[in-house]
């Protein structure tokens, strides 16, 4: 199924999508993997992950539903921001799942638990299958897993924990199980509330980017993917007061910004929640020493990406 581009993206379908993982692997093509919100749902209860696949950014291919909670053993629900990775000749996804309920009007009535899987395929667009049948770890609780290969062939994960932000842990070869513990990273003195971690390298500089407060996009900089870090501020304001979860990926040599916006679904006749989550796109770009260019969401998105490739050839 392929859809002309628009922003937010045009998957070929009204599947609504959020938390958008981009990735390029050796075949050449962008590969998006997300989140699935259902229809209308009073409170991210979320079943199973989508992968999408484009060469031009303009016209995308949906492949279907990559795993579903359903083929997990040790969780049931809460199938929320995903990653992946290519590694030993195979395909990697990373997954945060849970089981519980999450009372916000009585907090202390609620049991809910999440937890890191990481599934494995032969193909980019899966299926994937749970070979651990197991969470990475049980404690700390955690979710939006980030996970790096970096040029050495080390795997990092970064991720969201309660009470637990800032660190990484590494993985091991077969990506498997982690090896050795956690590491707390030093931010230089700045921690704000964050989730969704990015991790991406450019001109052997590290970034490390989230949604801080949830909302806005920042990012801090370091010569290690470990840190320490140095925080550079704001690239991406907030919009409709709402979450943001995001990846940044190089791709024909224009560097391009995933996100989620939150749009009004009026076909959708909501009760609650009248904005829905859908995945979008934007360019970015660098200063040249390394910074990052506030980004500005636009309607247009990566509409122009084969326009864009034709005016930096023709320069």
């Amino acid at each position: 199924m392929s859809a002309n581009a628009t922003n937010p993206l045009d998957f070929g379908s009204d599947l609504l999508t959020a938390d958008p993982s981009a990735h390029v692997w050796n075949d050449g093509r962008m590969y998006v993997y997300t989140s699935h919100d259902l229809n209308c749902q009073p409170d991210f209860f979320m079943q199973d992950w989508h992968v999408f696949s484009s060469t031009n950014l303009e016209d995308w291919t949906a492949h279907g539903s990559v795993l579903s909670v359903e083929d997990l053993t040790w969780a049931d629900n809460f199938a929320w921001a995903p990653d992946a990775a290519y590694k030993n000749g195979k395909y990697y996804f990373v997954f945060p799942a849970g089981t519980g309920f999450k009372d916000r009007i009585n907090p202390e009535n609620s049991t809910k638990w999440m937890g890191i899987g990481i599934a494995e395929s032969n193909s980019p667009t899966g299926p994937f299958e749970d070979k651990i049948g197991a969470p990475l770890w049980q404690t700390p609780y955690a979710n939006d897993p980030a996970l790096f290969i970096d040029d050495n062939g080390k795997a990092y994960l970064y991720f969201h924990g309660k009470d637990f932000d800032y660190r990484v842990i590494e993985l091991s070869d077969d990506l498997r199980s982690v090896k050795g513990d956690f590491i707390k990273m030093d931010m230089g003195g700045y921690e704000p509330k964050m989730e969704g971690p990015w991790v991406f390298k450019r001109n052997d500089l590290y970034y490390f980017t989230m949604p801080e407060n949830n909302r806005v996009l920042t990012y801090y900089t370091s010569q290690s993917p470990t840190g320490p870090w140095e925080y550079k501020g704001v690239f991406m304001e907030q919009e409709h007061e709402s979450n943001n979860h995001h990846s940044i990926v190089e791709y024909q040599g224009q560097w391009i910004l995933f996100y989620h916006r939150w749009v009004e679904t009026p076909e959708l006749e909501c009760e609650t929640r009248k904005r829905q989550r859908r995945s979008a796109a934007e360019f970015i770009e660098f200063n040249p020493d390394g910074t990052i260019k506030p980004v500005v969401r636009t309607d247009e998105g990566v509409s122009r990406f084969s326009q864009r490739l034709l005016e930096s050839t023709a320069q």
